[in-house]
């Protein structure tokens, strides 16, 4: 049986639970010490923990983080973070210079070499947390030199950025959250992380299996639509998909499956038919013997135990 992630809400509402804050981070995300302007402070985190990732939607109102020298050599993260602003432009500072990240952004930076992050009008933003290991197991790096800005909206933004913030937003900031992808997660971050020194066959597979996330509910969806969608052969869409150990059909259909379960889990779902349906499967009955074999329970049983 396939365990689900389930994402959970901390929520703060006062200046007095500052350090409240400051523990969940520590805990779920990344340590940062929290400094506040004078006035009223509410902030707000939804958290998923994937197999080795974390995300996470994070906002709140106006206020500073930092990782200095001193709190990096006493609590390393030993992480690289992906932040996306949604909201509230971002002052940065780190290595000696400084620039506002605006929304539409992404930023890329290794947590364990020191920074502040000031939001004078609030937050609202998309964060990864990668474990440095599985960083560089993905990239071939141990860390980068500077932090990365990359354009992620707007004319002349990076279609993998702004692919990323659709998957990760869909994970924690939808009506009814999907899990991400973590595979996909990291292999759009290696590609904005490594860039033209990263692997092409990489690039076309993170590029494929966005696609994919973008179209489940397209009956039509298939190798020939994905491998247009991606810009390769269908010959070179199965040979990235070989060389990670999959096939374009089986990805499709775990992601199919993932996105039925979260509705029927959220209670947004009818009868298991609407569920396959409104999913992109052309057969009921299929659909039904691949989730139960996928969860170790019915359709059914899920959406039941949603409605009780």
């Amino acid at each position: 049986m396939r365990a689900v992630p389930e994402a959970r809400v901390f929520e703060v509402g006062g200046v007095a639970e500052v350090g409240a804050w400051e523990r969940h981070n520590a805990e779920a995300l990344i340590e940062l010490a929290c400094a506040l302007p004078d006035g009223a402070f509410r902030a707000r985190e939804v958290n998923l923990q994937l197999d080795r990732v974390h995300v996470a939607l994070v906002s709140g109102t106006a206020h500073t983080v930092s990782r200095d020298a001193g709190l990096v050599a006493e609590r390393p993260a030993d992480a690289i973070a992906v932040y996306a602003a949604l909201r509230g432009e971002a002052l940065l500072e780190s290595g000696g210079r400084r620039r506002v990240v605006r929304p539409g952004q992404l930023l890329v930076c290794d947590v364990d070499r020191p920074f502040l992050r000031g939001f004078g009008h609030g937050l609202e933003e998309l964060a990864v947390k990668i474990p440095r290991p599985l960083f560089t197991e993905v990239t071939g790096l141990a860390s980068l030199d500077a932090p990365l800005v990359i354009d992620a909206a707007g004319d002349g933004a990076d279609p993998l950025a702004r692919a990323l913030v659709r998957l990760v937003g869909r994970s924690v900031a939808a009506d009814v959250p999907v899990p991400a992808d973590e595979r996909a997660v990291l292999e759009l971050v290696s590609v904005l992380a490594t860039g033209s020194r990263g692997s092409l066959a990489l690039a076309h597979r993170a590029a494929a299996r966005a696609y994919i996330d973008d179209h489940l509910t397209d009956p039509a969806l298939s190798a020939a639509s994905v491998a247009a969608g991606a810009g390769i052969s269908e010959r070179q869409l199965s040979r990235v998909f070989a060389d990670a150990g999959t096939s374009v059909p089986r990805q499709i259909l775990a992601r199919r499956l993932d996105l039925a379960h979260a509705l029927l889990a959220a209670g947004a779902a009818g009868r298991t038919v609407d569920v396959a349906t409104r999913c992109g499967f052309a057969s009921a009955s299929y659909f039904s013997q691949a989730f139960r074999r996928r969860y170790g329970v019915s359709a059914g049983e899920v959406r039941r135990s949603a409605a009780s």
